[in-house]
C-alpha cells in the first residue's frame, strides 16, 4: 500500500510517499507569481491623479497558476492508495476542492485535510507516518 502525504502552501508542495516502510520526499515548486499592485493616489492632495489597479487581472492569473500547480501535484500522486493533505492557510483546502472537482478518483483516496504550520522535511515525513499509523 502506498500512503501519500502532501504538505502544501502557495510556494511549494512536499509530497511524502511511504511504501513498505520506505519514505520518499519530492518537492514541487508552484511558480505562482507574487505581485504587489501599485496604484492609488499619486499625490496626497484630494482629486490628484490616480492609477487604476486591475486586481481581477492578477487574481485570474493566480487562479490559472494554482490550477496548473495542482495539475502537477495530481500527476505525481496518481498511483497513491491513501492521501492526506495538510499545510498552513487555505491552499490545502483549495487542492482538495480541485481534486474533488477534476480528479474524482484521487479525491476518493483522501483520508484527511488538516491544518499544520511550516515544517522541516523530517517533520513532514514524521507527521505523515504518524497520521497513517493512527488512522
Amino acid at each position: 500500500m502506498k500512503n501519500t502525504g502532501i504538505w502544501i502552501d502557495k510556494e511549494k508542495a512536499h509530497i511524502v510517499f511511504i511504501k513498505d516502510e520506505k519514505e520518499t520526499l519530492k518537492t514541487i515548486s508552484s511558480n505562482i507569481e507574487h505581485y504587489r499592485p501599485h496604484g492609488g493616489s499619486g499625490t496626497r492632495f484630494k482629486g490628484g491623479p490616480q492609477d487604476v489597479v486591475q486586481d481581477s487581472k492578477y487574481s485570474e492569473r493566480e487562479k490559472h497558476q494554482l490550477k496548473n500547480y495542482f495539475k502537477n501535484i495530481a500527476a505525481e500522486i496518481k498511483d497513491a492508495d491513501r492521501l492526506v493533505i495538510f499545510g498552513p492557510a487555505g491552499t490545502n483546502e483549495k487542492l482538495y476542492n480541485e481534486l474533488r472537482d477534476s480528479y474524482k478518483a484521487l479525491s476518493a483516496k483522501v483520508k484527511g485535510v488538516k491544518k499544520a504550520d511550516s515544517m522541516t522535511n523530517n517533520q513532514v515525513i514524521a507527521w505523515v507516518r504518524h497520521f497513517f499509523e493512527s488512522n
